[in-house]
Formats: structure tokens, C-alpha cells, sequence
């Protein structure tokens, strides 16, 4: 889908996985209609992990996904988008809460809630629970949320990263909305947009079972809806041991959002990203300002000199100066609507908990044409007839890609060929049956 403003691309897919029954994750998307609707509003997207059981879990992550963003955006305009993410956050909170108490048999009720709202300012993000945001930039990929769970709070207090800490405790959540009568919601934000970056939203039903590498690669790679499908698709290969949640945003601007700015390249290409580099620290409006001045000690000097063009230069200053005024008058009026309408926001530093750097080259593409191989083992009594020559035919792509070095056209081939096999073998496998390629049972028995 696209938005009709600024060509933001995104999509979302819910799936119930292997092993669960039903699905208590939910998710919702609500883009701005016009561009009057943005500049006031901006984008809502929303996950949210269900938990308790006789589908309690799935009563709370509808009502969080449901209420949290119509709260926002009845709000967020008379009180400035922190203001509104928080009030949003408690109100769904203090809903849910209150179900859970005048429902005995909804004891447990529960679910997280991991919200990013697109604004012109920058990305904010309201949180509660483990599900998570990263963003994708260039070649890196970086956790912009902190998981409520018990293992991540102990690793802040020792200084360690998560990941040491095992297993231990892992799916302990340590602060959701509906449990208790107060809940505290993170408050990110705004983090400055670049064109083309990519925000994923999932629930720990995809985070626990695809890495950040992967999740990064696939998502910078294919379209939006493409990349929702493919990675829930590698989750559930992976055995899908809860519910999967994916969203994605992309950014316009990026290679792949089909616009025209992304087809041009070489010397046009560089000085478009210097422009918006250097207007990342200098609003437009003082570089305005900054060139008019210039061109005014120029007519000064040409006029002094006796050099023709003065009078040129003198007009161009004019001009300049007025338009840096006027983009003055309005980045200052843009920071008062931001801050004016909610006084007790205090901007924070703005935090990456993980930042990992990616790579699409060949030990990414080797590990997945080791998974296709052993998915191909295993698929050896089943007719794949109708999808092999679909198959073969994404696999000669990828191999061709291969010998000529192109590790991203290698990359896309190699995992569409892969997908199809997964298709065929999540479609005759058991509840009880785990995939295991040949790579990870060699990794362990080295371990």
C-alpha cells in the first residue's frame, strides 16, 4: 500500500505460527489522508503481543491496537504528540485494566504495545513490553525500543548486553499494559528521518527467531508487503513457536520506493544527499539567510569596485534574505507547535539500545543456499513438481548473480527460492515437526 502522502510505503502481516492454536498478536495501521492530516497528525502504526490464556491475550492486544492510536489522534493536535502518546498509552492501560478486574475469567489479561507515529519532525515511539522497533539505515540496523523483560532489565543493572545472560528468564515480561492499574510507557523521540529508512515493527515471535541481520537484510531488500510475507514465512520455517507479527514503513526517498528522486545517480545523486546531510544540522532557512548575506557583501564589493553585476547581486540578496526570513519564521513557529501545546515534555537524548552493522554479501547468501540445500533434502519424498521449475529458475539467478559478484542480486534469488520450498514444506508439515538445516546441526555438534 501507499500512503497518499510523501509515497510512504508500508505493510503489516499477522500470523498465528506453528505451534500455537489461535493468535493473540494484533496490529494496525493508520496513515495520514492528506497532507493537512499529516502536518497535524502524522502516520500511526502499532503491535501488539497478546498474553493470557482461552484468548484473553488476543481481547487486549485488539482493544491496545484499536484504542491507542483513535486516542492519539483525538488528542494529539490540542496537546503535542508527547502528551498524546502518553495519554494514549494510559488511557489503553487503565481499559484493560479494568476488564481484567471486572472479569474474573479474564484473569491474566495482558498484552505489550510498541507504536510509531511519522511526524514532520521525526519518528516517535511509544512502548511497553518486549515487542520491538528497529530502524534500517544504510547498512545498519538499530534497535530504537528497550524489551520489558526480566533478563533485559538485569542486564542494565549489570552493564552486560542481553545476549550474555542466555536464556535465563528470557520471556519474563516485567511491564505490559493491563496487568496493573499504572503502567509506564517509553517515550522515544523524534528521531530525525532520512530518506529511505525503513522501520520494523514485530512482535518476539519474529525477533526471537530471525536475527537482526537477517531481519535487515530482507527488509532493505524487498518491497514492504514482499518483506512482511517473506519473514514471517522464515519464522515459521524456523519452527514458529509463537505468534508473528510483522510491520514495516519505508521512508521515501530510498533505493526501491519508485520514485524518480531514487533513480538519479552520479553527480546529481551526490549533491542531493550532501543537501539533505547538511541540512540535517543547518535548517535551509540560516543557509538562506547565510547565502543572501553573502551575495550582499558581493554587491558591496562589485559596486566599490566598479565591477558590473552589482545591482544583479544586490536583488539576488533580497530575494534570498526574505525567503531565510521566512523559513525562519516558519522552522520557529514549527518548534513552538511542537513544544507549546505540551509544557511538560522534556526532549531526551535520543537512544539506539542496539546498533548492529549488516552486510549482504557472501556469508549472508552462503547461509541460505545451505538452508534451501537441506530444505531440499528434506523435501525429497514430497512432489514438488509444480514449484520446481519455479525453483530452479530463481536458483539459476542466484548462482549466475554469484559468479559475477552482485551479493544483493544474489542475495533477493536465493531467498525468493528458498520461499518456495517453504511454501511446500509448511504447508505438509506436522505441529510437532522442527526444521533443522544441516548448518545448524553442524554449528552445534562443533559447540
Amino acid at each position: 500500500m501507499v500512503s497518499p502522502l510523501v509515497n510512504i510505503r508500508y505493510a503489516s502481516l499477522t500470523d498465528v505460527g506453528v505451534r500455537r492454536s489461535h493468535n493473540q498478536d494484533a496490529c494496525a495501521t493508520q496513515p495520514a489522508s492528506d497532507a493537512s492530516v499529516f502536518r497535524t497528525q502524522g502516520h500511526v502504526f502499532i503491535v501488539a503481543d497478546g498474553m493470557g490464556g482461552h484468548a484473553v491475550g488476543e481481547k487486549a492486544s485488539a482493544k491496545a491496537v484499536r484504542d491507542i492510536p483513535l486516542t492519539y489522534l483525538k488528542h494529539v493536535v490540542h496537546e503535542g504528540p508527547a502528551a498524546a502518546i502518553r495519554r494514549a498509552f494510559r488511557e489503553a492501560n487503565e481499559a484493560i485494566y479494568g476488564i481484567g478486574q471486572n472479569n474474573p475469567e479474564f484473569k491474566g489479561l495482558g498484552t505489550t504495545g510498541t507504536a510509531l507515529f511519522l511526524r514532520s519532525e521525526g519518528a516517535w515511539l511509544g512502548h511497553v513490553g518486549d515487542s520491538r522497533a528497529y530502524r534500517i539505515r544504510g547498512n545498519r540496523i538499530q534497535q530504537l525500543t528497550f524489551d520489558h523483560s526480566w533478563v533485559w532489565e538485569v542486564a542494565r543493572r549489570q552493564g552486560i548486553d542481553p545476549d550474555e545472560l542466555g536464556d535465563f528468564k528470557k520471556n519474563v515480561i516485567i511491564r505490559s499494559l493491563g496487568p496493573d492499574a499504572e503502567v509506564e510507557a517509553d517515550l522515544e523521540g523524534p528521531h530525525p528521518l532520512e530518506p529511505g529508512d525503513r522501520f520494523l515493527l514485530c512482535s518476539d515471535g519474529l525477533s526471537n527467531v530471525v536475527p537482526a541481520d537477517e531481519l535487515a537484510a530482507v527488509a532493505s531488500t524487498f518491497p514492504p508487503d514482499e518483506a512482511c510475507r517473506y519473514l514471517v514465512a522464515l519464522a515459521n520455517l524456523r519452527g514458529g513457536p509463537d505468534n508473528i507479527t510483522c510491520l514495516i514503513v519505508q521512508a521515501p526517498g530510498g533505493p526501491g520506493d519508485g520514485s524518480e528522486s531514487t533513480r538519479r545517480r552520479g553527480v546529481f545523486g551526490l549533491i542531493r544527499r550532501a543537501a539533505v546531510g547538511w541540512n540535517r544540522f543547518v535548517p535551509w532557512a540560516f543557509t538562506t539567510l547565510g547565502a543572501g548575506v553573502l551575495a550582499a557583501g558581493v554587491s558591496v564589493w562589485l559596486r566599490a569596485e566598479g565591477i558590473p553585476g552589482a545591482v544583479g547581486a544586490f536583488g539576488a540578496a533580497a530575494i534570498l534574505i526574505l525567503t531565510g526570513l521566512v523559513g525562519l519564521y516558519l522552522h520557529l513557529r514549527l518548534r513552538a507547535e511542537q513544544t507549546s501545546d505540551d509544557p511538560g515534555y522534556v526532549p531526551q537524548e535520543l537512544r539506539l539500545y542496539r546498533d548492529y552493522a549488516f552486510e549482504i554479501g557472501k556469508p549472508l547468501v552462503d547461509r541460505f543456499v545451505d538452508m534451501d540445500s537441506s530444505l531440499i533434502e528434506v523435501l525429497k519424498d514430497q512432489d514438488i513438481g509444480e514449484v520446481r521449475e519455479t525453483h530452479v529458475k530463481y536458483s539459476a539467478e542466484a548462482a549466475e548473480a554469484t559468479g559475477r559478484g552482485d551479493w544483493a542480486a544474489a542475495f533477493r534469488a536465493q531467498f525468493q527460492a528458498l520461499q518456495v520450498l517453504a511454501a511446500v514444506y509448511h504447508q505438509h508439515r506436522h505441529k510437532d515437526e522442527v526444521f533443522q538445516p544441516n548448518w545448524v546441526t553442524k554449528t552445534r555438534a562443533a559447540q
